[in-house]
């Protein structure tokens, strides 16, 4: 993503770098001497929009911080989800970059203009929403973060 679109989105800094891992525990104990100690957790099934379709998705994910920078590790462990389509074209590592917004509906719409399309999408509840965005020939992903409780969301 180039400070043109981050400018045209009107987003704040980039506030996580995630990975994908066939196996986050061992990902985990390889990079926690650069990274330091990450939280582990098992997420349950939860439905995503997932290419235009309802998909149930669960990963295990760990996370650590680099400064002000989260470091998300993901391993995929059923159902559909751009981190299984990753896996399967053979890749692990750097899978997708994350901003925080205010309301991802709009940030979303407003992405689309500008050639970037909603892949995988849900919201959790009020105040609490994720989307993972594509554009052609664009290896990594975009995910906006709508997240009211924590207060870290910015305007």
């Amino acid at each position: 993503m180039n400070d043109a679109i981050r400018t045209q989105l009107d987003l704040g800094p980039m506030d996580q770098v995630g990975f994908v891992f066939r196996d986050v525990e061992a990902a985990m104990a390889r990079y926690e001497p650069v990274f330091g100690p990450f939280s582990f957790h098992k997420f349950d099934r939860y439905e995503y929009n997932y290419r235009g379709r309802p998909e149930p998705c669960e990963l295990w994910i760990a996370f650590a911080r680099s400064g002000d920078l989260e470091i998300e590790f993901i391993q995929w462990v059923s159902g559909g989800s751009p981190h299984k389509e990753f896996l399967d074209a053979g890749r692990e590592g750097m899978h997708h970059i994350r901003f925080r917004v205010p309301r991802l509906e709009d940030k979303v719409a407003a992405a689309r203009a500008l050639g970037y399309r909603s892949i995988w999408q849900t919201r959790f509840g009020e105040g609490l929403a994720v989307a993972y965005l594509e554009r052609e020939d664009d290896p990594v992903l975009v995910e906006l973060f709508e997240d009211l409780h924590d207060g870290k969301v910015i305007p």
